[in-house]
C-alpha cells in the first residue's frame, strides 16, 4: 500500500463549481465568494465572515484592524507553526511567546498570565489539531489583566481588555460547550489549505464576535479595504452600470479570495457534515488500537468539546529523537507517509535570530521529541486504517 499522509478530499462537485466559476466569466472575488461568506458565518454562529487568500492573510489583516503597531506586544505559543507567530512580525510588533503545560500541547495559561504587560494588546491562542483551547481559562487570564490594558482605539476600547485573537486554522468544525469555532473568541482565523478538512485549495476565513458599539458592516468593510489595495469599491461593485469610479482609501494589502476557489468550498459545505463524521469514526477506531499500548493520544472528543479531528498526534513515551526518526522512516518503508507537528518555533532559524532559545521551553521541547501524527483524512479506506493501525502498533511495540 501506499497512504499518502493528507491528499485533498475534493471530487465531482468541487469540479462542477469551478467549471460554473470559470463559465460565467467571473472568476475573482464576486458571487460565490459572497456566498461562501455567508455560509461560513452561518456555520460559525456569527453575523459576519469575510473570506481571503489563506489563514495568514486573516490573522495579518486583524492585526492591522486592530491597530496593532511596534510599540505592541502579542503573546502565542512557543507550539505551533509559523503563521500563527509571523503574522505579529508582518504588522511590526513585538512577538512574545510562551511554553506549552507539561505533557500538554496546550499554552500554559499560568506563564500566560506572567507574559502579559502594558503593552499587551492581543493574545494568540492556537486550536492545534482541531481540539480547542480552554477558553474559560484564557477569557479569565485577560480579564483579570484588565487593569494593564491602555486602548488605543475604538476596536479596543470597545472590547477594553486583551483581544483573543483565535488561530483556528485546524478547527473549523470544533465546538466548545456545544459552541462553534469562530464564535469563541473575539476574532477567529480558518485555514482552507489543501491539507486542512475543510479546502478551498487556498484560502481561508476570519470571523469575530459582535462588540458593542461596533458595526459588525464597519468591520467587514475595513476587511475589504484591507484586503483589496485599499480601494473602496471591489471588482463586483465596479460593474455596475456607470459605477467605475473609486477611491484608494489607504496603500494596504492585496489577500482577496476568488471565486473559482470559493466555488472549491461552495461544494465542500455540502458534504463537510459527513466529513467530520468519517473523521471521528477513524479516530475511535485509532484509539481502540493505540491506547492500550502505550501510545498518548489526545483526547479529541469530549463533554467539553467536539475537534474537528483535523490531526492525529500521538506521543511514544520515552523515545528519542533518533527513536522518532525510525519509526517514522520504518512507517515510510511500509508505505505510510507520517509527519511531526511541530518542531517548536524557537527551533526554527527564523526564530532564533530574533532572540528565541528553545532552552526556555522545556516543556514544548519534550512534546516535540517524541511526536508523530498518523494520517487522517477522509479519503482513507477501512482497509488502509487497518492496515495504518497494524503497522503502528507493530512498529511502536519495542519502543514502548
Amino acid at each position: 500500500m501506499r497512504i499518502s499522509f493528507s491528499p485533498p478530499d475534493v471530487g465531482k462537485r468541487e469540479a462542477e463549481q469551478v467549471k460554473e466559476a470559470l463559465m460565467s466569466g467571473w472568476i475573482t472575488t464576486g458571487p460565490k465568494t459572497k456566498e461562501l461568506e455567508r455560509q461560513v458565518a452561518t456555520f460559525c454562529g456569527v453575523n459576519r465572515a469575510v473570506c481571503l487568500g489563506s489563514q495568514t492573510a486573516c490573522a495579518e489583516m486583524t492585526l492591522h484592524l486592530l491597530g496593532i503597531k511596534n510599540t505592541d506586544e502579542v503573546i502565542t505559543t512557543a507550539y505551533t507553526y509559523t503563521a500563527s507567530a509571523s503574522v505579529v512580525c508582518h504588522v511590526g510588533a513585538k512577538l512574545v511567546m510562551v511554553d506549552t503545560q507539561k505533557d500538554s500541547l496546550e499554552m500554559d495559561y499560568e506563564k500566560l498570565a506572567d507574559a502579559i504587560t502594558e503593552k499587551t494588546k492581543v493574545i494568540i491562542p492556537v486550536d492545534l489539531g482541531g481540539i480547542p483551547c480552554d477558553y474559560n481559562k484564557i477569557f479569565e487570564v485577560v480579564e483579570s489583566k484588565k487593569h494593564l490594558f491602555h486602548p488605543e482605539n475604538d476596536i479596543q476600547k470597545a472590547i477594553g481588555r486583551v483581544i483573543v485573537m483565535a488561530d483556528t486554522a485546524h478547527s473549523f468544525g470544533a465546538t466548545w460547550h456545544e459552541q462553534p469555532a469562530g464564535s469563541l473568541t473575539d476574532f477567529s482565523s480558518f485555514s482552507f489549505h489543501a491539507v486542512k478538512n475543510f479546502t478551498t485549495a487556498e484560502g481561508g476565513a476570519v470571523t469575530w464576535k459582535t462588540i458593542p458599539e461596533i458595526d459588525n458592516e464597519d468591520i467587514y468593510h475595513q476587511y475589504q479595504l484591507l484586503s483589496l489595495h485599499g480601494q473602496s469599491k471591489d471588482a463586483l461593485a465596479k460593474t455596475q452600470l456607470g459605477a467605475w469610479e473609486y477611491d484608494i482609501i489607504g496603500t494596504w494589502y492585496k489577500c482577496n479570495m476568488t471565486d473559482v476557489i470559493a466555488g472549491i468550498g461552495l461544494a465542500q459545505m455540502e458534504r463537510y457534515p459527513e466529513m467530520l463524521k468519517r473523521r471521528k469514526d477513524i479516530i475511535a477506531r485509532y484509539d481502540a488500537a493505540f491506547k492500550p499500548i502505550g501510545v498518548v493520544v489526545l483526547p479529541h472528543y469530549t463533554e467539553e468539546y467536539q475537534s474537528s479531528g483535523h490531526l492525529y498526534i500521538t506521543r511514544i513515551p520515552g523515545a528519542t529523537l533518533e527513536q522518532r526518526q525510525e519509526i517514522i522512516v520504518k512507517m515510510a518503508e511500509a508505505g505510510i507517509a507520517c509527519n511531526v507537528h511541530y518542531k517548536p518555533l524557537p527551533m526554527m532559524t527564523a526564530y532564533k535570530n530574533l532572540g528565541f532559545n528553545i532552552k526556555d521551553y522545556p516543556n514544548a521541547y519534550d512534546q516535540f521529541v517524541n511526536e508523530i501524527t498518523l494520517p487522517l483524512h477522509t479519503n482513507l479506506t477501512y482497509e488502509e486504517v487497518d492496515y495504518i493501525i497494524e503497522n503502528y502498533s507493530l512498529i511502536v511495540k519495542k519502543y514502548l
